[in-house]
């Protein structure tokens, strides 16, 4: 099954039934007007040139071209290379990895993307989604052509989609996900999910994530259900938007998903069609699940996925999880996967023990121009994803780490997530993060930070007192920090490799180092 199959055959069955809405202009497509704008998206970039394996950039801000422009890019066989805004001061860089063909981009954009398209030389057209710019046709005009677009090359094993990994840890690599295997696990994600054609998907973060595509896009279309974008994304206007539009299902961070956990407290309810959360971008705080089954009534379901994937390593069931020990893990991997945990020779483990996890089934053609960390990745058949964790004996996944985000402390290692779990339970915290930095006693100086709730005040030292005996370290070490907000990635992840090199990162585990020192002169 190829992707943009699944527009057209909703398009087919249920023409008139609402497919995607674009929250912030109150704009909506059909399935069958959905159809007709990527019919249209297909003849204008084959009629410039755009051919099968070309690299189509898309550029812009959350709307519905976006995801015309998707969809016409997969309709003729070209690749819809995904770069969020974020990014625009390293537009040069993300063109020179994967070299596109045209560019579709929003007019705010003008002068990062010419700069970029004269750096690179390889892009022969330019669409603003906003009308004609110096250098730029008007993609409006070019839609309204109805240039006719060729044959569909019908090739479900070629490459779709190229999507940027979040860059967490190390320079961001564009993951080439191929239709079928795709495709597949986002029908298996639906299921899993329980959705319905009366199902109104709704989808706040970008839509330059995998993330977005697996869970808000794909789905949603296999079932014929209805789909939401937004941009500008706010506590009040969010609960507000997912009301107006009788959403049913929210795929989003888990800062967003706390955001409406604290609108439902103000106004007494959540949302009053909403039936479930669905977390991605990073690992979900038990007690935020806790706070949705136990205030809200909702299931909040969490899935752990990667943009190597086109899928999840596991997703959650739609249910409500009574046993709070349970709410640590993910859940089950889908019927697509199969999951092991690996130890250093690659032996699997048995259930309960951490190893590295890796998988077998659909997963990345590979990176883009990027062989040797394709093979690094794929070694011996697996995708290995890099995190640590554990099976346990019901099949479910729990992740532990990113194995570069382990912190290790005097010999021995710390687990990021203890301590984050640790402190997301104490009152007013909002976020925390734990990263590691430089100590010549100790090897790495822990220090992790914590964001408040709106109108929370917190105290670093009480912070740190109770969550002593809470986790299995010893934290005498520990520094912590309670900052105003947390640095992100594109993708909603609390952007930890810019935490552990931040000045205050930095100041704050040498100042530990120092006293420590003196107190040990001292005695």
């Amino acid at each position: 099954m190829l992707m943009h199959r699944l527009l057209t055959l909703g398009a087919e069955r249920h023409p008139e039934r609402p497919a995607f809405h674009w929250v912030d202009r109150d704009r909506g497509l059909t399935y069958a007007g959905a159809a007709d704008a990527m019919e249209r998206m297909a003849g204008a970039l084959h009629d410039l040139g755009v051919g099968r394996g070309d690299r189509v950039t898309i550029f812009a801000h959350n709307g519905l071209d976006y995801i015309v422009a998707m969809l016409g890019a997969w309709r003729i066989g070209a690749i819809a290379a995904l770069v969020n805004v974020k990014f625009a001061d390293e537009l040069t860089d993300y063109f020179a990895d994967h070299t596109p063909s045209a560019v579709v981009y929003t007019h705010d954009m003008e002068a990062q993307v010419a700069a970029a398209c004269a750096a690179v030389g390889t892009v022969r057209a330019r669409l603003c989604m906003d009308g004609a710019q110096d250098g730029a046709l008007s993609l409006p005009e070019m839609l309204a052509a109805a240039l006719p677009a060729p044959p569909d090359p019908g090739d479900e094993t070629a490459i779709a989609h190229l999507s940027y990994t979040s860059g967490t840890t190390g320079k961001p690599k564009g993951a080439c996900l191929r239709h079928e295997p795709t495709v597949r696990a986002s029908r298996c994600i639906g299921e899993r999910l329980r959705l319905r054609p009366g199902d109104v998907s709704f989808g706040p973060s970008a839509l330059s994530s995998s993330y977005q595509l697996v869970a808000n896009l794909l789905p949603p279309l296999a079932v014929g259900a209805a789909i939401n974008v937004m941009r500008f994304w706010t506590r009040e206007g969010g609960y507000d938007a997912l009301s107006a539009r009788g959403a049913t299902s929210l795929v989003a961070n888990p800062p967003i998903l706390d955001d409406v956990l604290q609108e439902s407290r103000r106004r007494g309810a959540p949302p009053p069609a909403l039936r479930l959360g669905i977390s991605g971008g990073g690992p979900v705080p038990p007690t935020l699940k806790a706070a949705w089954r136990d205030e809200l009534g909702l299931p909040l379901v969490e899935s752990y996925g990667q943009s190597e994937l086109g899928g999840f390593v596991g997703l959650g069931y739609p249910e409500l999880e009574p046993d709070d020990a349970r709410l640590g893990r993910v859940g089950p991997p889908l019927p697509d996967k199969e999951v092991f945990i690996l130890g250093p020779d690659d032996r699997r483990l048995p259930p309960g023990e951490i190893g590295e996890i890796a998988l077998t089934g659909g997963f990345m053609a590979g990176y883009w121009g990027k062989p040797d960390k394709t093979k690094a990745a794929t070694r011996g058949g697996y995708l290995r994803t890099g995190d640590l964790g554990l099976l346990d004996d019901e099949g479910c996944v729990t992740l532990r780490s990113r194995r570069a985000e382990l912190v290790e402390v005097a010999g021995r290692l710390w687990y990021p997530r203890d301590v984050e779990e640790a402190l997301t339970a104490q009152a007013g915290v909002a976020q925390a993060a734990l990263v590691g930095v430089a100590d010549p006693a100790l090897g790495q100086r822990p220090v992790a930070f914590a964001q408040a709730q709106p109108g929370a005040v917190l105290d670093a030292a009480t912070l740190k007192s109770a969550i002593e005996g809470r986790v299995p370290y010893d934290l005498d070490p520990l520094v912590l920090v309670v900052v105003p907000d947390m640095p992100m990635t594109p993708t909603g992840k609390i952007a930890k490799a810019d935490l552990a090199r931040s000045d205050l990162a930095r100041n704050a585990a040498e100042s530990a180092a120092e006293s420590a020192a003196k107190n040990a002169a001292a005695t």
